[in-house]
């Protein structure tokens, strides 16, 4: 009689993935991130992003930022975690790095933001009423041109909204005599002299000037005349150096 057949032995062949779960954690990073970035704008959105409910905005912006700091304190571990190991993707590290970059830049941005908002609504006892909050200039795709963003503000006591005109000259050489230009006949952006404005927090304005080739910059001066019961002035000066250096 013969001996009874042994069960064949069965074997389990597993592969070898380097760098599997490398990749498998770099990307749930990304994954992180892009979920917090939407749980970001879904906040603004559900927050009141508007210029009527500035303080419901601050307190969204804060809980943003501090969900952000939490993702980021996760995503600098697992980057720590990443660089110690042995077997290292290359490019599950470079995703994990770009993330941590993207971490930062929004992080400072939403810094940015809550320091713009508070100071409206908690200013210094000598930066209080209308403002001249600031003045940007970016490239334009067309030679000579810029982008401009003009930020007015009412700072402290904005219960009520303020109006009335904002003028822009940009003032600089031409043939060696100076010339003052109105923002009006640089920009087809601009119809009048004086750019009207009301609104209760903060307002922009915003569009693309462009210079004559003869015409050499040197600075920019804002003028902002609030009209009514509430009548002031603010006045600010810009060095067109500072304000092209980036």
């Amino acid at each position: 009689m013969s001996e009874p057949r042994k069960p064949a032995e069965e074997y389990v062949v597993i592969r070898h993935r380097p760098g599997y779960r490398i990749r498998r954690t770099a990307i749930l990073l990304a994954f992180t991130v892009v979920a917090a970035l939407a749980g970001y704008a879904a906040g603004l959105a559900q927050g009141g992003f508007r210029f009527s409910d500035v303080s419901a905005s601050n307190e969204v912006l804060e809980e943003e930022l501090n969900d952000l700091r939490s993702t980021y304190k996760e995503a600098r571990q697992q980057l720590v975690n990443l660089e110690r190991g042995k077997a290292i993707d290359a490019q599950a590290l470079k995703q994990a790095r770009t993330t941590i970059v993207e971490l930062e830049t929004r992080i400072a941005s939403l810094k940015s933001d809550l320091t713009f908002y508070k100071n409206i609504m908690a200013p210094s006892e000598t930066s209080k009423g209308l403002q001249v909050d600031s003045l940007t200039l970016a490239p334009d795709y067309q030679p000579g041109a810029w982008d401009f963003k003009l930020v007015l503000t009412q700072v402290g006591n904005n219960k009520n909204y303020i109006s009335g005109v904002v003028a822009v000259n940009v003032i600089g050489m031409r043939d060696e005599e100076k010339e003052v230009i109105a923002l009006r006949d640089l920009s087809q952006d601009i119809e009048d002299l004086g750019v009207k404005f009301r609104f209760r927090f903060f307002q922009n304005v915003e569009g693309t000037l462009a210079l004559p080739d003869d015409f050499e910059p040197v600075e920019v001066q804002v003028v902002a005349q609030a009209e009514g019961r509430k009548s002031s002035q603010a006045e600010r000066t810009f060095d067109w150096d500072d304000l092209t250096e980036n």
